[in-house]
């Protein structure tokens, strides 16, 4: 058996999250479509224009270690996505829907998050300037969506579903 060492690793994990902003970018015109508070609904969309320019970053990463970008299935991500369907589904037309649309979307921000993270520091370690910083380029903007989704799920959807209770 061939050793596999971390820049195999890297290319691994790449696959993996490429695969998982693949299937966000599906999902979050529907996430934006099922919300209720048309702050959270730009958001999304917002989000999904940023998704495209992360797929970008990832392809051109995909480039600069001289393999063709491809998607290797996320188990991780497709469970995350899963529950923001069940969300979606349950509680339609509820008071809650936006703040459980709210955190589902920050689950998926987490996962992001870690990737991004990991695969910065990868680069970091392997000497892939160039990898690190369109890595961290999306990093950022993954912590900022974090912030933005727990400013407006407290200024718009958790009091909502509160007052209902």
């Amino acid at each position: 058996m061939t050793d596999k060492a971390l820049d195999t690793l890297f290319h691994e994990t790449l696959k993996d999250i490429y695969f998982a902003e693949r299937k966000i970018l599906k999902a979050l015109p529907k996430m934006a479509r099922g919300c209720q508070a048309p702050e959270l609904k730009a958001a999304f969309e917002k989000h999904r224009d940023e998704t495209e320019g992360q797929i970008e970053r990832l392809q051109q990463i995909f480039e600069l270690i001289g393999k063709r970008p491809q998607g290797k299935t996320c188990a991780a991500i497709e469970g995350i996505l899963e529950e923001g369907e069940e969300i979606l589904e349950e509680f339609k037309g509820q008071p809650a829907l936006d703040a459980g649309l709210a955190a589902a979307a920050q689950a998926v921000e987490h996962y992001e998050i870690s990737r991004y993270g990991t695969l910065k520091r990868w680069a970091q370690v392997l000497g892939m300037k160039d990898a690190e910083k369109l890595l961290d380029a999306t990093l950022q903007e993954e912590s900022k969506t974090d912030a933005a989704l727990s400013k407006l799920a407290d200024k718009v959807a958790n009091n909502k579903a509160l007052k209902a209770a």
